[in-house]
């Protein structure tokens, strides 16, 4: 497998924590098929079952180098489902030389691959424990099928290194009002983490900031917007971020978080080794650098977002992100019951109704205070002269933001990309208008889901120069 992330099948199975990783392994169960790995590792493909209330698994494996250590694996839960209450996930606990370092939630009995943070190893022998949580499963899981599994580690001279040595690790939430202390099993669960990294103020100076990619979120924004504004159900937030000088040391004092209400505070919290340790303590997935819950998530950060590209693009890239996001609404209820005329309703239908787009635009004036001129997308169908909205004709959900934005647009039920017959932008006036107009310079990608909730090859990229004034508000973007 190479050092870089690649876009993860699609499957039903869903993580707390990405990584990378390296090493030798040992087959336990079945027949091993060793296959040689570019970096001088293997990986065995023996499958091997952790079950519940049997012994766990153990597995010698051997670190090629001293550094930040990641581990392979593909995963699956058979007789586990997301969008059924009771039969949500199977958690397995992931211990180093018997020392728990991350919890995996998976669900589905697709496998999928994922990687796991370990935190820094020395080179030499170690053994990885898998072990099910009985406690933190739901009722009717029992096993998790692992497979591939295979260790990495990143010595100080690898380019990836700065970047996993200061990865942070996120303990689960504990709000009353969700539940018990392994709410993030079942809910508002972290899928993906990845980190951006740019020169900080100081000349030779890097600064890294850490996202985490949510299932969801409980409180916060509600969901009918979130598909408005931000083109997705999920919850996708900064979390963590400092500064390192050109030495890669962590420059004291440097590291901040995004505390309630969206502030940034400076850390105060826990290190484990090199890796600050918050933890998730609103319904909306900010956090608190106090930790008291002992279930925790080791995201690897590895991934990184390419400029240019909306944050969604992490998800596109790992497709089973959109199939948890629909069956966590489906599970909570947040799904209006199918009907003729859902597409006019603001309210959230099965997401497999809708088009999802990413859109570049900019704005003439700047977009701030109560007053600013949005943009809302539009689709006409071959079927007649209808046009659906993005914002659902409520102002405020139009997208403000002039950097590359996502957005959807709900179409009746059972549409095909074939029936999209033109792809249009509409000025959205909020509050007073400002007489900004708005300059549309692209439209990055386009898909639908299919009928396993994964996304669909994107159909549409559009580039050009099309503006939206207060005079001629609505343009043409893309026709068929």
């Amino acid at each position: 497998m190479s050092r870089r992330i690649a876009a993860l099948v699609p499957a039903a199975t869903l993580t707390a924590a990405l990584a990378v990783a390296t090493v030798a392994t040992t087959a336990v169960t079945t027949t091993a098929v060793a296959n040689a790995r570019p970096d001088g590792g293997t990986v065995e493909a023996a499958t091997r079952v952790v079950q519940r209330n049997r012994p766990d698994i153990r597995v010698p494996v051997f670190a090629q180098h001293t550094g930040q250590a990641l581990l392979d694996l593909r995963v699956a839960a058979p007789g586990t489902d997301w969008a059924v209450k009771g039969k949500e996930s199977a958690v397995m606990s992931v211990y180093v030389d018997d020392r728990y370092q991350t919890s995996v939630v998976v669900t589905g009995s697709a496998p999928l691959s994922q990687q796991l943070g370990l935190g820094a190893l020395r080179a030499g022998p170690h053994k990885i424990r898998l072990r099910f949580d009985n406690e933190r499963s739901a009722a009717a899981a029992t096993k998790v099928e692992v497979s591939n599994l295979a260790l990495q580690t990143f010595p100080r001279t690898d380019p990836s290194y700065l970047a996993l040595r200061y990865a942070p690790i996120i303990h689960g939430r504990s709000l009353a009002e969700f539940g018990d202390a392994n709410q993030n099993t079942t809910t508002d669960t972290p899928l993906i983490a990845w980190h951006e990294s740019g020169p900080a103020s100081t000349p030779g100076h890097t600064r890294l900031t850490y996202s985490i990619v949510w299932s969801n979120e409980d409180g916060g924004t509600n969901s009918p917007a979130l598909m408005a504004r931000w083109g997705r159900t999920t919850d996708i937030e900064w979390v963590y971020a400092l500064e390192v000088d050109a030495k890669g040391e962590r420059v004291p004092g440097s590291d901040v978080y995004q505390a309630p209400n969206h502030e940034t505070k400076q850390f105060q919290g826990s290190y484990d080794g090199d890796h600050a340790q918050l933890q998730t303590c609103t319904s909306n997935n900010n956090m608190c650098d106090k930790v008291d819950n002992p279930l925790r998530f080791f995201p690897s950060a590895l991934q990184t977002l390419p400029s240019g590209k909306a944050r969604e693009y992490l998800m596109d890239v790992n497709p089973w992100t959109y199939l948890v996001m629909a069956k966590e609404l489906i599970r909570e209820g947040k799904v209006e019951a199918p009907s003729p005329g859902t597409p006019s309703t603001p309210e959230v239908s099965d997401q497999r109704n809708y088009l999802y787009a990413v859109v570049k635009k900019t704005t003439s004036a700047p977009n701030s205070g109560s007053s600013w001129v949005g943009v809302a997308l539009g689709v006409r169908l071959t079927s007649g002269e209808t046009i659906y909205y993005s914002h659902h004709d409520t102002p405020n959900w139009s997208i403000q933001r002039d950097a590359p934005a996502a957005t959807t647009v709900e179409l009746p039920a059972g549409t095909t990309v074939a029936d999209i017959a033109a792809i249009t932008a509409h000025r959205v006036v909020v509050g007073t208008d400002t007489g900004a107009s708005i300059q549309v310079t692209g439209i990055d990608r386009a898909f639908l889901l299919g009928t396993d909730y994964l996304p669909q090859p994107s159909f549409l990229t559009w580039s050009g120069g099309v503006t939206v004034t207060a005079a001629e508000p609505s343009a043409v973007l893309w026709t068929r």
